[in-house]
């Protein structure tokens, strides 16, 4: 059986809070959480989840009405067919892959569009290499030179 704590044991834990190990590992915890990688995923995840409910206003809203017009239905969920008992809902599937290509498009535009703003840190790399080389060619023809 458990020995009872009494007020004065709590005490002397409050009066202790953390030990050492427990005061790295939040410290760690707090450097992980506050590096931007973290940061940019959670604001990326948030409205990663925000333009798929815009994507899907759109489909079920829009798109679907459209189709609807040709297929006289207004909701493609509710395409279907039977074979023997089991119930094949491709109307669903197709919804859903509507939804895909939309954000996967969106997605693509975005990246496209970034990597056009964002200078690629290989190429201004590549450009202080070749700085650095065509120097040392400089350097070595003029003491070629100088040899001579």
């Amino acid at each position: 059986m458990k020995p009872k704590r009494t007020s004065d044991s709590y005490k002397n834990k409050s009066e202790n809070s953390l030990g050492t190990e427990e005061i790295i590992m939040l410290r760690e915890f707090k450097n992980f959480i506050l590096r931007g990688n973290v940061l940019d995923l959670a604001v990326g995840v948030i409205i990663g989840s925000a333009f798929t409910g815009l994507v899907t206003s759109l489909v079920n809203n829009l798109i679907n009405a459209l189709i609807g017009m040709f297929v006289q239905s207004t909701a493609l969920a509710n395409f279907y067919f039977y074979i023997g008992k089991t119930k094949f809902t491709y109307g669903a599937f197709l919804n859903d892959t509507i939804n895909f290509v939309i954000t996967a498009f969106v997605v693509f535009i975005i990246i496209k569009f970034v990597n056009r703003l964002i200078p690629h840190k290989e190429k201004e790399k590549q450009e202080n290499q070749n700085k650095e080389l065509d120097t040392l060619i400089e350097i070595r023809d003029l003491l070629k030179i100088k040899s001579k």
